[in-house]
């Protein structure tokens, strides 16, 4: 898939997401599980179902931004486990964007539109392995000011949310 493809997907996602009850046909909630909803939605290309989850925490506590960390299904488009996070701002160009669940860590190689997202799939399988698994995960990043946020993600209700938006889009 094209990167502003991807983009321009993820970037619906979050809008219709962020939007009220006007678009609420368009973007359905299919169930809150623990500290993770699961919401499916239509395109041109089809049928697209995420998990998405908002942080538990947030460094530092004084900069509240709207983060989310999702995976999603889009079988329009043949594409399971996609692994994207935002952290409410534009990310840095020098910095990495990292996962980390206990000794596990994992690289977000592609930053845009304040967005992040793997480009191997064989990492994003591995890591919802690890998030099936883990209790927490922490992404940190750093605006383009340089400045190092970290955004802790709660892993409750993390498999029930994963398989109900993969069943969902099958």
């Amino acid at each position: 898939m094209s990167l502003i493809k991807k983009i321009l997907s993820i970037t619906i996602i979050v809008f219709f997401a962020s939007l009220s009850k006007v678009f609420a046909e368009d973007l359905k909630k299919v169930g809150k599980f623990k500290d993770w909803e699961v919401m499916v939605m239509s395109e041109a290309s089809g049928k697209v179902c995420f998990a998405q989850s908002i942080p538990v925490l947030q460094a530092p506590k004084n900069n509240k931004r709207d983060a989310r960390l999702f995976v999603t299904f889009r079988p329009g488009e043949k594409i399971s486990n996609e692994i994207s996070t935002t952290s409410g701002y534009e990310f840095n160009k020098n910095n990495s964007v990292l996962a980390t669940s206990g000794n596990n860590k994992f690289k977000f190689d592609i930053k845009q539109q304040g967005f992040a997202w793997m480009t191997s799939n064989k990492k994003e399988n591995i890591m919802v392995k690890v998030m099936k698994k883990g209790s927490r995960i922490m992404v940190t990043g750093y605006n383009e000011k340089g400045s190092q946020t970290i955004d802790h993600y709660s892993l409750l209700g993390f498999t029930k949310a994963y398989g109900t938006a993969k069943k969902a889009c099958s």
